[in-house]
C-alpha cells in the first residue's frame, strides 16, 4: 500500500478525516503524501498547513524537561514545588512521578468550566496527588503541571524556553502557540465538531482557525503567547520533520535520555488479566497487546509514540530511526464521540461497529463519523507506512 492510498482511504473513501498529511522516515528516506481539505469552503490542504498540535504538544513539553535534566538545570527527583510553589499539596511528588503519569492528578473541579483565566489557573494549582484507579493513567493534568516547573527551572515562560532550547538549535520556525497574522489563512479549521453524549446531541462551532481546540488549554489562555504544556501549540510538517530528525540525529537530547523517556513507567497485567496503560515519560511505549498500543508493529521496544484528539500521531525509533508523523482532522464538520445512550450501541445510530458511516444530524445535515479513528491505523496508516520505507 502506498502513502496515497492510505490518504485516499481516509480523506476520500471514508471521509474519517477531512484532510491528512502523512510523513514518514528511515535509512530508505523520507517519504510523504496529503489530502483533503483545511476548511469548510473546501479549499484543498497544502504543504504549507499549520495544524492544532492537541497532545502531539506533550512530546515538546517531555522533552523540555528531559533536556534541562541533562544539563543539570532541573532535577526529576525534587519535589514539584521546588520549581512550581503554587502547586502546595505536591510538595510530597517529585517531579520524575508527574513526567512518568505514576500518579493520578485531580481538580477540585473542571479547569475548563471556569469563567476566567485566573480561575482555571486557581482550579489547577489546586490539584492533588491521588493513587491510581482502573486501567486507565493518561491524563492531561501531568503535562500542565509540568509546564510551571520548566518556567520555574528554566526562569523564561514556556514558548521562549521551547525556541531557545529546542527551535532554534533545530532551525525550526514553523512552531507557534500564537499564530501570527501573515499565517492565519494556511490553518487548518477544527470547526463545527458534532458529538453525541447520551442524550445530549452538541455541536462546537465558532472556533475560529488558530485556536486551540483544547478546552482546557481555551480555558488558560489570558490573551499573552502561551503553551498550557498539553496542548496549544500549531506547527506545519516541514516543523514536525525537523523536529523529529532532530532528536534521533542526538541534537537534543542524548541517545541514554531518548531510552529513557520510552521506559514503561505505568503498565502492567492486572489480576483479571486486563492491562493498565503503557507510558512513559509523557508518551505511549510499547503496549503487549498491539490493538491497544500506539507504538506502531514494526518499531522496537525502545520507540515511543504521541496521538492527538485532533487526529494526529508521531512515533520514533531511537533503534532503527524510523519514524510516522501524521497530521490529520478528524474535527472538522464530523463526529467525534458518541456515548450511547443506556441499551443503545453505535450500530444505533447508523454507524458500523467500529465507529465509521454517518449520522444524519437533527437539522438533516449528514455528517460523516470520526468515532474510534485510532482504530483504523494500524490496518490502513501503518501498513501503508511499513510498506514504504521496508520496515517489516
Amino acid at each position: 500500500m502506498r502513502l496515497e492510498d492510505s490518504v485516499a482511504f481516509f480523506t476520500e473513501e471514508t471521509s474519517v478525516l477531512a484532510s491528512l498529511d502523512l510523513c514518514c522516515g528511515s535509512a530508505k528516506g523520507t517519504f510523504r503524501a496529503l489530502g483533503g481539505v483545511r476548511n469548510l469552503a473546501g479549499e484543498a490542504v497544502t504543504e504549507h498547513a499549520i495544524y492544532d498540535l492537541a497532545s502531539l504538544t506533550k512530546l515538546f513539553t517531555g522533552v523540555l524537561v528531559m533536556r534541562l535534566h541533562e544539563q543539570g538545570r532541573l532535577d526529576l527527583e525534587s519535589p514539584v514545588t521546588g520549581y512550581a510553589p503554587m502547586f502546595s499539596a505536591l510538595s510530597q511528588v517529585s517531579v520524575d512521578q508527574i513526567l512518568g503519569f505514576e500518579i493520578s492528578l485531580q481538580t477540585p473541579e473542571r479547569v475548563d468550566q471556569a469563567d476566567t483565566p485566573a480561575n482555571a489557573k486557581k482550579t489547577l494549582f489546586a490539584c492533588q496527588a491521588q493513587p491510581h484507579t482502573g486501567t486507565r493513567m493518561y491524563s492531561d493534568m501531568h503535562a500542565m503541571v509540568l509546564r510551571y516547573v520548566l518556567e520555574g527551572a528554566g526562569g523564561l515562560a514556556y514558548m521562549d524556553l521551547l525556541r531557545q532550547e529546542i527551535l532554534e538549535p533545530l532551525g525550526i520556525r514553523g512552531v507557534y502557540a500564537r499564530i501570527p497574522a501573515e499565517k492565519q489563512e494556511q490553518c487548518v479549521s477544527c470547526d463545527r465538531e458534532h458529538r453525541i453524549e447520551g442524550t445530549r446531541w452538541i455541536l462546537r462551532e465558532g472556533i475560529a482557525p488558530g485556536t486551540p481546540h483544547d478546552p482546557k488549554c481555551r480555558a488558560l489562555m489570558d490573551g499573552e503567547e502561551q503553551c498550557a504544556g498539553h496542548a496549544g501549540l500549531f506547527a506545519d510538517m516541514e516543523s514536525m520533520v525537523a523536529f523529529v530528525e532532530g532528536m534521533l540525529a542526538g541534537k537534543i537530547l542524548s541517545r541514554d535520555a531518548l531510552r529513557a523517556m520510552a521506559r514503561n513507567r505505568t503498565g502492567k497485567q492486572l489480576p483479571d488479566g486486563r492491562y493498565t496503560q503503557y507510558l512513559g515519560s509523557q508518551c505511549y511505549v510499547r503496549h503487549p497487546q498491539q490493538v491497544h498500543s500506539e507504538v506502531p508493529v514494526f518499531m522496537s521496544d525502545h520507540a515511543m509514540a504521541v496521538s492527538g484528539f485532533t487526529g494526529h500521531h508521531l512515533s520514533l525509533d531511537p533503534e532503527s530511526g524510523c519514524y510516522v508523523i501524521a497530521l490529520g482532522n478528524r474535527v472538522l464538520n464530523r463526529l467525534t464521540v458518541v456515548v450511547p445512550e443506556t441499551g443503545r450501541q453505535l450500530t444505533d445510530y447508523g454507524l458500523d461497529p467500529n465507529g465509521r458511516g454517518s449520522v444524519i444530524w437533527p437539522d438533516g445535515e449528514c455528517i460523516p463519523s470520526s468515532v474510534h479513528y485510532v482504530y483504523l491505523r494500524d490496518a490502513h496508516m501503518h501498513r501503508a507506512v511499513a510498506d514504504t520505507i521496508g520496515c517489516i
